[in-house]
């Protein structure tokens, strides 16, 4: 069983620093990780990758050969490379023995909820290779200033989960950056647990440039709303506490902090049903207290025979 993240976004949300930042943290904590760039438009990569998209087929190539526009051009390769999976199975297989994945997919926010062939290269790989993999979807924290904004990230990431049906985690990037942006209409809060969106129906009415659409809007945010299923975690990716918590939150939404626990099945409630915070690290003192409390029953049995 193999473990990873599958890092998608918005043009501009940092997804090749996230990816650059997480694998030098996942590395201090002493995980083996390696990051797979999938963008075939990123030519200038901050980090080492082990499989390059750019060796089966790049952007400017496609864009000049077909006569396509970067959009369409990154279609196109995402179709390329269901049409060719073998070649990054194969280039996967001598990773999955001990390698933690990172895959940096292409910031075209269509192929994560409008087209099928993204998910179809993410769901054959899921299945072939065995992958437990999270969905980090990074969304830039300057748009909560903006209540338009807000509303259309909102509705972003929920197409985006539906449409990926992955373990999901939303995040709000360069969050030591938002006050750069101006000050909230909120606390931060607000806009993590995306509570009551009426609220934000005022705001959104004194700017004459959503005047017309105030009803689409007040729509919008009923069906947010609605699902329910929509809410933030923060990220300050030069932050080692910050980036630490978010890791916890996404071994626990794929199952990593379950990964080699011997351990009763009241015990794997106690940690799914936990705080999100929950100590991975005590895995195997847990798993010490087990085998000594069967040791000790063992010769209690011995004792009274």
């Amino acid at each position: 069983m193999v473990f990873g993240q599958v890092v998608i976004g918005p043009p501009g949300s940092g997804k090749t620093t996230y990816c650059n930042g997480m694998s030098q943290f996942l590395q201090l904590i002493g995980r083996k990780v390696t990051v797979i760039n999938l963008d075939p438009a990123n030519d200038a990569l901050p980090y080492e990758c082990a499989i390059n998209i750019e060796d089966l087929i790049k952007l400017s190539d496609v864009m000049a050969e077909h006569s396509l526009g970067p959009n369409g051009g990154l279609v196109y390769c995402m179709d390329y490379l269901e049409r060719n999976i073998d070649w990054l199975e194969s280039k996967l297989k001598p990773l999955l023995k001990d390698h933690y994945l990172l895959f940096d997919f292409p910031g075209q926010v269509e192929l994560f909820f409008l087209h099928e062939s993204a998910k179809r290269v993410i769901m054959k790989l899921i299945k072939k290779l065995n992958l437990r993999l999270t969905a980090v979807h990074l969304v830039d924290a300057h748009l909560c200033s903006d209540p338009g904004k807000y509303v259309s990230a909102l509705l972003l990431s929920l197409s985006t989960m539906l449409h990926l049906e992955l373990p999901h985690v939303n995040v709000l990037s360069k969050i030591d950056l938002i006050e750069n942006y101006g000050k909230l209409a909120f606390n931060l809060d607000f806009y993590t647990d995306v509570q009551d969106l009426s609220y934000l129906q005022h705001h959104l009415d004194q700017d004459p440039r959503s005047a017309r659409y105030r009803k689409l809007t007040k729509e919008l945010c009923e069906v947010i709303e609605d699902y329910g299923l929509v809410n933030f975690t923060t990220l300050d990716i030069q932050d080692k506490e910050s980036v630490g918590n978010l890791v916890k939150l996404i071994d626990k939404s794929n199952g990593y902090i379950f990964a080699g626990m011997d351990a009763s099945a009241i015990e794997f409630s106690k940690i799914a049903v936990g705080p999100v915070d929950w100590d991975y690290y005590r895995v195997a003192a847990v798993q010490e207290k087990y085998m000594k409390d069967d040791e000790d029953i063992d010769e209690d049995k011995s004792d009274h025979k």
